[in-house]
Parts: structure tokens; C-alpha cells; sequence
């Protein structure tokens, strides 16, 4: 079980977590940068299946670190049951306008991640897991249209309009990445504590900001089945709805 965090606003996160926790999972490891958290839990006697484990972290753009919120990206590798795999949870810059600057700060990432660790001999992970607050918007369509076509049609209001999916398909990120259907509404910005979309004077056009893919390095070695792809909408104690994937791994051998 792996939870991502960004814009943590509290220190005491893993606590909370491992006490909710407690009955059926270990903390198996974390990492933090500022606001940024990663941590992975296993069933109970886990550890004893964990063959490596390292973590990184990788900042981002001039001004991350302005009262306390980092952008950037913090990670995770381990081996468990002979399955190599890498966690990234991340948070990248803000605004419609700046798609390429969030371009520019996936590909950094992706090439800086455990990079002082790299040998061209170490075999390569087997699964890769991104997931954050990504940050890419819907564009070409203002914010009451939009709504409406959240009530009424998702599939038109994403088609052509998502940010990642259309830089993706440019070629320019996430390249041999998979992503569940987006079935569920857009996770961003929802006034606090509540299911309402931003009412402020910006009011800003929802998006699918915060997501959840994954990069299999060898199909025929793993078998990957996305069971689940969804948000949680009775959260209500952010301007995101979180979002959760149920990933199952088997080796093929």
C-alpha cells in the first residue's frame, strides 16, 4: 500500500497513518521533502520479502520551498517477492499556462531519479508507479461549460482538452506509461470542505490534476490488472478528492 502526499500541512502523518493502519500493515519505509511524503506499507512479516530499498528526492523550479511547499518529486525503490519496482510521488508547477514548464519538470525528474545509483549493468525496474498533484489542466474551454459537461458528457469534456493526455500523446511525457480510464470527475479545485467546484472569484476551471500511472517494463515478465481507478469524493478536507488505484502485479515466469 503506497500513499502519496503533497502540500502536507502537519508533521505528524506517519503517525496518524500507521495508527490507522496498525491492525494489518507495517510502515516499511518513507521519504520527505518539505510537503512532499511517500510512504509504503506492507502486510504484517513483509519486511522479510524486501530485498533492497533506497529513496531519493528531487526539487524543482525557483521558488518550491515558499512557506514550506516543495515542488518536485520524492521516491522510492524496492524489491519485494523479486518484483522491482519504483514509487514517485510528486507535485509539479501550477497554472494552465505552464505545460511546458511541468513537460520539462517530468522529464527531469524522470531522468534524475535514482541517478547516482545508475549502473549499465543493473538490470532496469520492472514496474514504475507516478502518482501527485501532476498539475496538467483542461484548456480550450471555460469554467461553466466545463461544468456542465461534467454533469452531462466527461468523455467530451476530455477528449482534446487534458493537458497530459494530450502532451503524452505528443510524445513529450510518460512515454510506455498506462492509465485507468478517467471515469471519475475532475479532482481540482473543489472548495474546502466540501464537494462544490471553486466559487472564489477565479473560479477556476476543474481539471484532472492529480493522477495515478504506471510503466511496465517487460509485459511478458509482469502481468499488470488495473482493478480500480477512482476518486474519493467524501473527502472534504482539501480543494483536491484524492485519487486511488488498486494495481495487481504477477510475475509471468
Amino acid at each position: 500500500m503506497v500513499v502519496g502526499l503533497q502540500e502536507v500541512p502537519r508533521n505528524n502523518i506517519s503517525r496518524l497513518l500507521q495508527s490507522v493502519l496498525l491492525q494489518t500493515h507495517v510502515l516499511l519505509g518513507k521519504v520527505i521533502m518539505q510537503s512532499l511524503h511517500l510512504y509504503v506499507f506492507g502486510p504484517t512479516n513483509s519486511e522479510l520479502f524486501i530485498k533492497e530499498f533506497k529513496v531519493d528526492k528531487h526539487s524543482v523550479g525557483g521558488c518550491g520551498g515558499i512557506i514550506g511547499r516543495k515542488k518536485g518529486a520524492v521516491a522510492m525503490r524496492i524489491n519485494y517477492k523479486g518484483i522491482r519496482m519504483v514509487f514517485i510521488s510528486c507535485h509539479l508547477s501550477a497554472h494552465a499556462r505552464n505545460v511546458e514548464e511541468r513537460n520539462s519538470q517530468c522529464r527531469h525528474i524522470s531522468h534524475s531519479v535514482f541517478s547516482k545509483h545508475r549502473s549499465p549493468y543493473s538490470r532496469p525496474d520492472q514496474v514504475t508507479i507516478w502518482l501527485g498533484d501532476l498539475n496538467y489542466r483542461i484548456q480550450g474551454i471555460k469554467t461553466f461549460p466545463a461544468r456542465n459537461l461534467i454533469k452531462k458528457d466527461l468523455h467530451k469534456l476530455l477528449t482534446g482538452k487534458d493537458q497530459l493526455l494530450q502532451e503524452a500523446e505528443r510524445g513529450q511525457i510518460f512515454n510506455g506509461y498506462c492509465e485507468g480510464t478517467l471515469t471519475f470527475k475532475p479532482t481540482y479545485k473543489y472548495n474546502v470542505g466540501s464537494s462544490n467546484y471553486d466559487t472564489s472569484y477565479k473560479v477556476r476551471v476543474p481539471s484532472w490534476t492529480d493522477r495515478i500511472l504506471f510503466k511496465i517494463e517487460d509485459p511478458k515478465e509482469i502481468n499488470a490488472t488495473l482493478h480500480c481507478y477512482e476518486s474519493l469524493d467524501d473527502i472534504y478536507s482539501s480543494d483536491h478528492k484524492p485519487v486511488r488505484a488498486h494495481l495487481c502485479l504477477k510475475l509471468s515466469r
